[in-house]
C-alpha cells in the first residue's frame, strides 16, 4: 500500500485471509459479494467470518434500524466540520462516530462523501465539504483516520463526479481526462495515499461512458493500479446492475441485498464461462481483509486492539465544539464603536429573538444522512439558558415550512404492525410520522411474510389553534382518522420521479383539514396495507404522516416580530432552508430562501441597526439584505447542540471559528458555474478546471462572501512570510484584546504565462494558530509537489510547470497579506 508499511500483523492477516479463502467453495464466495439484508453481508462460520454491518452516515451512526429507540450523536453537516478547517477536529469527530459504530455493532461507515461543490444548485451540497479538492481532501484524510483509529471501516463516497441530484442513477458525466484528475480524483487519491481507508462507494453515474461500478479504467486501473488502494469497493444503493460487467469492472460487494447481481448469479456466470472466478477471489479477498482489520475474521488480529482504542469521547461536548469551530461569521458591522458581536452585555439588556427555525432548528440535511439525536438544543433553548430571564422575546415573525412536513413537534407516535388477521406482530416507539423499514429493519418479532398492515397511532397536541392539515407519503392502500374520525381513505401508486427511491416513496399530498384548538390532544392515525410489489430488488415498507398547521397571514408574523424588535437592544433572526429546498434526492432550482424569510429580515432591520441574522443552511443561498443588517452569522446544519453552540458565540464565550470552504455568490445569476441537469442524458463538465473561486477569479465576478473568508472576535497581524518551494513559514500577531483562532491559508499563482490554462491562484496550505492578545505565533505549512503540477492530457501523467510562482499568505482568497517569490 502506498505509503503505508508492511506490519507483522499485516502479514497476518494476509495469512488468515487467503487461509479463509482457501476454504470456501464458489457459492459461498459469491454468496459473500451480495449483500444478505440492507445493511450487512452474510456470517460464514465454517471460516469464522462475523456477518460485517454497514451504517449511514456521516454525520451519526444510525445503526440497522430507522428507529430512535436508540439515539444517536448527530454532529454538524460535513459543511460545517470542513469550515472549521481543522483536520485533527475531524479526525477527533472520526474518533466519536466510531466509538457510536462500535456501540451499534456496525463495521462499516458508509462515510465521508468528498464530491466537490461543483455548482451551489447541488441538492446534496451540505453533505460534502468544499468547493477545493485539496482542502477537501485533507478534512476527509482527517475523517477517514478518526474513524478508522476506532477499528471502525469507512467507504469514501461517491467515486467519482457524483457533485448532483438529478437523474444521479442515469446520467452521464462528461468529464475530460485534466479536470477529472486535478479536481473531482484529487480528495479521493489523497485520502488513499494519507489515510488508508479500508473501503470506497463506487457511484450511481456514469463517467465517460461507463457505469461507475463496471469502470474498470477508474476503479481497477487508476485506484487499485496507481494509487495502490487495497480495501473493498462497494456499490451505492441498487447501483450495481450487471453482473459480468461489476465483478470486471473491479466492483467487490453488491449492495443491497438479499437481491443483487452477485450471489446465485455470479456464480452462474463463472460456471458459464463469462467470468473467470480469480476475479470473484480477488473481491473476495478484499472482503476478507476488511474483515480481518475490522475484527470479524477468526486468527486475524484486528487492526486496533480493544486496550488499543481511543479515550472515550463526550459526544454532546464535540458536537457542541464543533458547531461553534464551523460557524462562519461574514459580516460584523462596527457601529458606535463597539461590534454588533460578541453582544455586550452593558449595552444588550434585551434579545428580541424570530424566525421559525429559532424554536424548531433544522439540524440536519435530508436523506440517508439522517440519525435520531437523543435530544436537539435550538436557538431559542441556547439562548433562553444564557441569557438573564426576562432578557430574551421570541416571535415567529416568518416560517420557511409552508408545504407539507413529517409530523414531528406535537405528535407522540408508535407503529403498529399486524398480521392478515389482525393479530399484532410488534410495535416501536417512532421519532416522527416516518417509516422507512428496508430488509430487516422491522421491530422485533415481525416478517415480511406475516405482515399485513403498519399502523402510526398516536396523540397530536397543537401550539397554535387554527385549521391543520394532514397529509400523506406512500404508496399502497391507506387510512387517515383524525379525533376518531376517518378523514381519508385511497390508494396510491407508484410516484413517477426517475429517482427510484423517491418513486417508491410516492408524493406529499394534503388529505384532510381539520380545526383544532391549542393545547388539546387529539388521537391520529394513519394505516398502510403493505403493497407487496413484483420485481422489487428488496422487501421494504415506507410511508409518512404528513402535517402542516395553521397558515397565518405572513404580514401579520412579520409585524409582530418588528415590533418585538422595535425596543430591543438587539434583534437575532434566525432563516433557515427546509428539506423540500435541500435533501438528498433532487438539486436546487433557486438559492432563495423559501416563505417570507427575506421580508422579515428586511423589516425587523429597518426598526432595529443592531440586527443579527443566523443563516440555518447546509449550503449558500442568496441573502439581498446582507448589507442592511449588523452581523451575519452561518450557522449551517449545526448538529444536536446548534442552539447551545450559538449561544456561546453570540454572548462572546467563545468566538466563531469558521471560514468558508464555498464561494457564496451575490445572487445565482453570478454564479460561473450551476448546471446539474442532463441533456439526452449527458453533463458535460465543460467548464473544465474552472469551477468554485477558480472561476469566478477567472469571470472577474465579485461575490457575497469569498472562498475562505470568515471573521473572528479579535484583530490580526500578519508580520513576516518565509518562503520556499516547498514550505512557507508566517509569523503572526494576535493585536486584539483578546484571545483567537486564526486559519492562516497559502495561495499559489504562477506568474507566467503558462501553456497549460490554470487558474489565477489556489490553494496549497493551510494551519490553525492561536495566540493570546499582544502574542506573536509562528507556523510552517507545508506546499505539495502536486501544487505545481497539472495532469498532461498527452502523456498521460502528472508533470510540473516549472517557472516563477508568488506564495501569496492570508486570512481568504481575497484578504492576502503577504507574499514572496519562488522557482520551480
Amino acid at each position: 500500500m502506498t505509503g503505508a508499511p508492511i506490519t507483522r500483523a499485516d502479514h497476518a492477516r494476509e495469512a488468515a485471509v487467503e487461509a479463509a479463502l482457501g476454504k470456501l467453495d464458489l457459492d459461498d464466495k459469491a454468496r459473500l459479494l451480495a449483500g444478505q439484508d440492507n445493511w450487512s453481508l452474510p456470517a460464514l462460520p465454517g471460516i469464522g467470518l462475523a456477518s460485517l454491518v454497514m451504517s449511514d452516515g456521516p454525520v451519526g451512526v444510525r445503526g440497522v434500524r430507522w428507529t430512535a429507540d436508540d439515539p444517536s450523536v448527530a454532529l454538524p453537516s460535513p459543511t460545517a466540520l470542513a469550515a472549521t478547517w481543522d483536520p485533527e477536529l475531524a479526525r477527533r469527530a472520526g474518533r466519536l462516530l466510531a466509538q457510536e459504530a462500535r456501540r451499534k455493532g456496525v463495521h462499516v461507515l458508509l462515510a465521508p462523501t468528498v464530491n466537490l461543490h461543483r455548482s451551489p444548485l447541488g441538492g446534496r451540497h451540505f453533505e460534502a465539504y468544499s468547493e477545493d479538492p485539496y482542502l477537501t481532501g485533507e478534512i476527509g484524510t482527517g475523517y477517514v483516520l478518526g474513524v478508522q483509529d476506532g477499528g471502525v471501516g469507512t467507504t469514501v463516497k461517491h467515486f467519482v463526479a457524483n457533485d448532483a441530484e438529478t437523474d444521479r442513477f442515469t446520467v452521464d458525466n462528461i468529464v475530460a481526462p485534466r479536470p477529472l484528475r486535478e479536481l473531482y480524483l484529487a480528495p479521493f487519491e489523497a485520502i488513499v495515499k494519507n489515510a488508508h481507508p479500508w473501503g470506497i462507494m463506487a457511484a450511481y453515474n456514469r463517467v465517460n461512458g461507463g457505469s461507475m461500478t463496471e469502470h474498470r479504467h477508474l476503479q481497477k486501473e487508476v485506484l487499485r493500479g496507481e494509487w495502490g488502494f487495497d480495501g473493498f469497493i462497494v456499490s451505492d444503493w441498487l447501483a450495481a446492475r450487471s453482473t459480468t460487467g461489476d465483478i470486471l469492472g473491479g466492483l467487490d460487494v453488491a449492495m443491497p441485498g438479499p437481491k443483487t447481481v452477485y450471489g446465485d448469479a455470479l456464480a452462474t456466470a463463472v460456471r458459464a464461462g463469462d467470468v473467470e472466478e480469480s476475479l470473484v477471489d480477488d473481491a473476495v479477498r478484499n472482503v476478507l481483509r476488511l474483515a480481518a482489520r475490522v475484527g470479524a475474521l477468526d486468527n486475524a488480529p484486528a487492526v486496533v486492539a480493544g486496550s488499543q482504542l481511543p479515550a472515550p469521547l463526550d459526544g454532546d461536548a464535540l458536537a457542541r465544539e464543533v458547531a461553534r469551530r464551523s460557524f462562519v461569521l461574514v459580516r460584523n458591522e462596527v457601529r458606535d464603536g463597539h461590534p454588533a458581536l460578541p453582544l455586550d452585555p452593558a449595552r444588550t439588556r434585551t434579545v428580541a429573538l424570530s424566525g421559525a427555525a429559532a424554536r424548531d432548528a433544522r439540524i440536519l440535511g435530508g436523506g440517508s444522512a439522517t440519525v435520531f439525536p437523543p435530544h436537539v438544543v435550538s436557538p431559542l433553548d441556547g439562548l433562553t439558558a444564557a441569557l438573564p430571564d426576562g432578557a430574551l422575546t421570541y416571535r415567529v415573525g416568518a416560517d420557511p415550512s409552508d408545504q407539507l412536513a413529517v409530523a414531528a413537534q406535537g405528535f407522540e407516535l408508535r407503529a403498529v404492525c399486524r398480521a392478515a388477521d389482525g393479530r399484532e406482530l410488534g410495535t416501536v416507539d417512532l421519532p416522527s410520522g416516518m417509516i422507512q423499514w428496508v430488509g430487516v429493519d422491522l421491530p422485533d418479532g415481525v416478517t415480511y411474510d406475516e405482515l399485513h398492515s403498519v399502523e402510526f397511532t398516536g396523540t397530536f397536541t397543537p401550539r397554535e389553534s387554527g385549521d391543520h392539515t394532514f397529509g400523506t407519503r406512500g404508496i399502497g392502500p391507506l387510512v387517515l382518522t383524525v379525533g376518531g374520525e376517518k378523514v381519508w381513505e385511497g390508494e396510491e401508486g407508484l410516484g413517477t420521479s426517475t429517482d427510484p427511491f423517491n418513486a417508491f416513496f410516492g408524493e406529499r399530498l394534503p388529505r384532510a383539514q381539520v380545526t383544532l384548538l391549542e393545547g388539546e390532544s387529539v388521537d391520529v392515525s394513519l394505516r398502510l396495507t403493505v403493497p407487496r410489489l413484483p420485481g422489487m430488488p428488496m422487501d421494504a415498507v415506507a410511508f409518512s404522516l404528513l402535517h402542516l398547521g395553521p397558515q397565518r397571514d405572513p404580514g401579520d408574523l412579520i409585524a409582530e416580530a418588528v415590533e418585538a424588535a422595535r425596543t430591543a437592544d438587539t434583534a437575532v433572526v434566525v432563516v433557515a432552508t427546509t428539506t423540500a429546498v435541500e435533501s438528498e434526492g433532487f438539486d436546487r432550482t433557486s438559492l432563495e430562501l423559501p416563505g417570507h424569510q427575506n421580508a422579515l429580515v428586511a423589516a425587523v432591520a429597518a426598526v432595529n441597526p443592531h440586527t443579527v441574522v443566523v443563516v440555518n443552511t447546509g449550503s449558500p443561498v442568496e441573502l439581498p439584505w446582507r448589507d442592511d443588517v449588523s452581523a451575519v452569522l452561518l450557522s449551517w446544519f449545526p448538529g444536536q447542540e446548534g442552539g447551545a453552540a450559538l449561544a456561546d458565540v453570540l454572548t462572546g464565550a467563545e468566538e466563531p471559528g469558521g471560514r468558508l470552504t464555498t464561494t457564496w455568490p451575490v445572487a445565482l445569476a453570478d454564479v460561473p458555474v450551476t448546471d446539474t441537469t442532463p441533456a439526452d442524458g449527458e453533463l458535460h463538465y465543460t467548464e473544465g478546471v474552472f469551477i468554485g473561486y477558480r472561476a469566478w477569479e477567472r469571470a472577474g465576478t465579485t461575490p457575497a462572501y469569498p472562498f475562505g473568508h470568515g471573521l473572528g472576535y479579535t484583530d490580526w497581524e500578519y508580520e513576516s512570510l518565509d518562503a520556499t518551494a516547498d514550505r512557507a513559514t508566517v509569523t503572526l500577531r494576535n493585536t486584539g484584546t483578546r484571545p483567537g483562532r486564526e486559519t492562516v491559508q497559502i495561495y499559489l499563482a504562477p506568474q507566467a504565462a503558462d501553456a497549460p490554462e490554470r487558474p489565477v491562484r489556489w490553494l496549497a496550505g493551510f494551519a490553525s494558530v492561536e495566540a493570546g492578545p499582544g502574542e506573536s505565533v509562528e507556523v510552517t505549512i507545508p506546499l505539495r509537489a502536486r501544487a505545481y503540477q497539472i495532469w498532461d492530457e498527452e502523456t498521460h501523467g502528472w508533470t510540473t510547470v516549472p517557472g516563477t510562482y508568488e506564495i501569496q499568505a492570508g486570512r481568504s482568497l481575497t484578504d492576502r497579506r503577504l507574499s514572496a517569490t519562488v522557482t520551480r
